[in-house]
């Protein structure tokens, strides 16, 4: 069994209600949700937008390996009606579900960066981890989530829902 640690984020739409479909079809699709972080909201990060970011952080339970979560995730999200353009970097959206930890693993492959490879810079994504596991110890940077949430230089307010 696998132990993952995910992150759900969107701004357009009724956002809590997707967040709760969005939790039933993990469970459904990928496996048990062990534990879930309140939501927490913000405004964008790295682009404008006027509609607030809600965010969170899933811990779940899953035979799958590392790429089958993802390419699930993928299908989950284009279910609630996300559409990826690369070319146009960070944009509003229904549904974004980003894999933060697999296990203690390090994964570099083309599809996939684990750890993802930001969360350490945002406080949208480290308070709602402090939240559920604020001394599980970051497995490339080697220092706890609190510790990355007490260090971070992130400005954008969040706050808990």
């Amino acid at each position: 069994m696998n132990r993952c640690v995910l992150l759900m984020g969107g701004n357009l739409g009724n956002v809590p209600v997707t967040f709760s479909k969005a939790r039933k079809l993990l469970a459904e699709r990928v496996g048990e949700i062990e534990s879930e972080s309140s939501v927490y909201v913000s405004s964008a990060w790295g682009f404008e937008s006027d509609d607030p970011f809600y965010n969170q952080v899933l811990v779940v339970n899953t035979n799958d390996s590392a790429e089958n979560l993802l390419n699930k995730m993928l299908e989950i999200e284009t279910h609630f009606g996300r559409t990826r353009i690369a070319e146009q970097g960070y944009q509003s959206r229904t549904l974004d579900l980003d894999i933060l930890f697999f296990n203690q693993e390090v994964i570099q492959t083309e599809n996939l960066q684990i750890p993802h490879p930001r969360l350490h810079l945002r406080n949208f994504t480290l308070m709602p981890l402090a939240e559920l596991m604020q001394d599980f110890v970051h497995p490339v940077l080697r220092v706890t989530i609190k510790q990355l949430l007490d260090q971070s230089n992130d400005t954008i307010q969040v706050h808990k829902l």
